[in-house]
This record gives C-alpha cells, sequence and structure tokens, in this order.
C-alpha cells in the first residue's frame, strides 16, 4: 500500500506543478480589465483632475505633460525597465537579461496570466507614478526639463524601489508588505514632489497671490475616473479574480468613502463650508492610503484608515501649504506622500489576524507578530524616503544643469500653453 502511495504521488506531482503554470481565463480576464482601468487613472482620469486644479493659462500644459509621460514611460519600461524591475539581478535591482522584453512570449506565463500582461499591467504603474509628481511643479517646469526628469527618475528611483519589493528584492525579503503601491508609487512619488517644488520653488506672486482652480468640473469628473480606476489599481494587484481581489476592492472602496467623509467635517469645523475640493481631495487621500494595505486588512480596518486619512492628510496639507510656505502646487506629498507613509505603518498593525471585528489577514514573509511587522514597514518607509529624497535631489540639479528647470518669468506669467505649446485651452 505504502508503495502504490507513493508511486501515485510521484505521478500526480508533475500534474500539480503543471497546474500552477496553467493559463486561467478568469484571471486573465480580470487583469485585462486590471490594465485598462489603471491606465484610465492617468488618461483621462489624473490627467483632468490635475487640469482642472491649475489656472486656465497652463490647462493644456498639464494635460499635455500627463499624456506625453504616458507614451514616454510605456516605451522605456518596455526597453527595459520591466527587465531591470523584475530581472533575477541582486537585492538591489534586476538585470539586462531581459531587454526589450525579449524573454516575453505569447506562451510564457506570470503565475496564471500571461507574462505579457503582467507587464502591461505593472507598466501602468510605472506610468502614473511619475505623472503624479507632475502635481508638484505644475505652472514653471519646461516641458523638456519634465521628459528628462521625468525619464531619469523612473530608472533611478521608482524601478529600483520596485525592484526592492515587488521583484524579490531586499525589502520583500524582509516582508514588508505594500499590497499595490504604498511605499513604490506613493511614497516614491510624494517624496518627489517634495523635493521638486523646494528645488525649483514657488510660483511667481505665491502665496501672496492666490491662486485658485480653474474648473473644478474638470477635477471632480477626474476625481470619480480615478476612484473607479483605483479598484484596478488595488483589486488588480492581487493578479487574479479571487477572494483577495474582492476584499481589496471592498476595503479601497470603504476608504476612499471615509477620507471624503472624514476630510469634508475637518473642513466644515475649521471654515464653515464644506467645498467640492475637499471632498474629492479627501477621496484620493483615502485612496492612497489603503493602497498598501488593500490586501491585508478587513473592511472595518479600512475605515480606520481611511478616517485617519482625511484627518491627517488634511492637516498635512494646512502644514505644507501654510505653515511652511512651500508650493506644491497640487498637493502631491500632503496626500499621495504622508497617505502611503501613513497606510504603510498602519498595515503593520491592522493586518494582525487576533484583532476581532478588525482583524486583518497576517503578516508578511516570515514575520510573525506586530511589532517584528511593524519594524519591518518603518525600514522600509525611511529607507524609501531617504533614498528617494536624495536621488530626486541630484537628478534635479542635473537636469537643472543640463536645460534649466524652470521657465523664465515671462513665460512663467503668459501661462505655459501659450508659451511652450502656442495653443489655448480655451477661445474665449
Amino acid at each position: 500500500m505504502k508503495k502504490l502511495l507513493i508511486l501515485a504521488s510521484l505521478l500526480l506531482a508533475p500534474t500539480f506543478a503543471m497546474a500552477e503554470d496553467t493559463l486561467n481565463g478568469a484571471d486573465t480576464a480580470w487583469i485585462l480589465t486590471a490594465t485598462a482601468l489603471v491606465l484610465f487613472m492617468t488618461i483621462p482620469g489624473l490627467s483632468l483632475f490635475y487640469a482642472g486644479l491649475a489656472r486656465s493659462k497652463n490647462v493644456l500644459s498639464i494635460l499635455m505633460q500627463c499624456f506625453t509621460l504616458t507614451a514616454l514611460m510605456s516605451v522605456l519600461w518596455y526597453i527595459a525597465g520591466y527587465s531591470l524591475a523584475f530581472g533575477e539581478g541582486n537585492q538591489f535591482i534586476g538585470d539586462f537579461s531581459n531587454l526589450f522584453m525579449a524573454n516575453v512570449t505569447k506562451s510564457s506565463l506570470a503565475g496564471t496570466i500571461p507574462e505579457a500582461l503582467f507587464a502591461a499591467f505593472q507598466m501602468t504603474f510605472a506610468v502614473i507614478t511619475p505623472a503624479l509628481i507632475v502635481g508638484a511643479f505644475a505652472e514653471r517646469m519646461k516641458f523638456s526639463a519634465m521628459l528628462l526628469f521625468s525619464s531619469i527618475w523612473l530608472f533611478a528611483v521608482y524601478i529600483p524601489v520596485c525592484h526592492w519589493v515587488w521583484g524579490g528584492g531586499w525589502l520583500s525579503e524582509l516582508g514588508v508588505l505594500d499590497f499595490a503601491g504604498g511605499i513604490v508609487v506613493h511614497i516614491t512619488a510624494g517624496v518627489a514632489a517634495l523635493v521638486s517644488a523646494l528645488v525649483i520653488g514657488n510660483r511667481k506672486g505665491w502665496p501672496k497671490t492666490a491662486m485658485p482652480p480653474h474648473n473644478m468640473t474638470m477635477t471632480v469628473t477626474g476625481a470619480g475616473m480615478l476612484w473607479v480606476g483605483w479598484f484596478g489599481f488595488n483589486a488588480g494587484s492581487a493578479l487574479a479574480a479571487d477572494e483577495n481581489a474582492a476584499m481589496a476592492l471592498v476595503a479601497t472602496h470603504l476608504s476612499a468613502s471615509m477620507g471624503a467623509l472624514a476630510w469634508m467635517a475637518c473642513e466644515w469645523r475649521k471654515y464653515g463650508k464644506p467645498s467640492v475640493l475637499g471632498v474629492v481631495t479627501g477621496m484620493v487621500a483615502g485612496l492612497g492610503t489603503i493602497t498598501p494595505a488593500s490586501g491585508s486588512v478587513s473592511p472595518g480596518a479600512a475605515l480606520i484608515i481611511g478616517l485617519c486619512a482625511g484627518i491627517i492628510c488634511f492637516y498635512a496639507t494646512l502644514f505644507i501649504k501654510q505653515k511652511l510656505k512651500i508650493d506644491d502646487s497640487l498637493d502631491v506629498f500632503p496626500v499621495h506622500g504622508v497617505g502611503g507613509i501613513l497606510g504603510t505603518l498602519m498595515v503593520g498593525i491592522l493586518c494582525a489576524s487576533d484583532l476581532g471585528p478588525f482583524s486583518g489577514y497576517g503578516f508578511g514573509g516570515g514575520n510573525e507578530s506586530i511589532g517584528e511587522q511593524l519594524s519591518a514597514q518603518m525600514i522600509g518607509v525611511v529607507s524609501v524616503f531617504v533614498y528617494t529624497g536624495i536621488v530626486t535631489w541630484i537628478i534635479l540639479k542635473a537636469v537643472d544643469a543640463i536645460t534649466g528647470l524652470r521657465v523664465d518669468e515671462d513665460d512663467e506669467s503668459m501661462g505655459l500653453d501659450l508659451a511652450l505649446h502656442e495653443e489655448k485651452g480655451y477661445d474665449l
């Protein structure tokens, strides 16, 4: 009998191994959809959200930057980005073994989905991250400088951090939890935005001259697209049509909802009236903060995360603008950077499986307690914060020496639409 069991196990083993590498139609269909949703977040979602927040003389420049970055980052990801982010390499960076995706064929798989689809899904993250930074230097950076900075930044910051967390690098080995990009996307973009705003300097006349959004209808439209697209961002990061994707979707929606309500309440209490800008910004804060935790926490915990996001990011925005007088034009650092840090730390606690109605789904890697997991999360936050800040500063200084970072005062006064593109957003 024992020999029969051994024989059966040997015969079945190849079947199980093959099953692990079998294409799953449901998973593939979902990630195809999620990939489209994440691209939808950048164009048109983020593009419209940012463009509405700018002044009318710069609306086209914002749309142009987001649209062109989508094309440029996609090509760079195909040439070398995917290989360096997900190639075997070492603990800090991948390798050049898959340049031009040479090893990605129609039949190659990444888990239960085509590898080409996995590469495309990850490409949409590489697209939106540099586009988020645009909000920090809106209305004053040269288009040529923006393209050069974003290209270098992709390879020098985004790709190494992506490898550290998702490509089998050293943060992955520590068991750091980042389900959909709190570290990889939001902390890197937020810190880069803060450094960019400091290096480039404030817009001409700010803060003495008020620079309100020119088209809140456009901003709300973009915000709605971001909310819907974020389901692909977070639930798609399960890389399967399964229970993890479903719970990530629920957590994402609840955090966004609570973030919007919390920001609105803070604003209502402080200023006496709630604003449309406040409620949509709170929603984005809730989305950014739940991103690293979305696959690891319960819906109840997601409400807590969204509540904290709305309150903390609201006051972080006031602190950056009113106290520090830093012109992070579209609040990238206080919303995405602070939100990414907050969510990355909170998941270290709320992922625990013994928190009653707020219990999560367990620790990452070999971590066995809240203390160990929280320590890993802190290491991830601090290391990426410092690395991103230093490297971004170096890139900005290098680009400034090559092309100059900022348009001249006359062009800034005229508006970047006419000065850089000889077009107008509105023919009035």
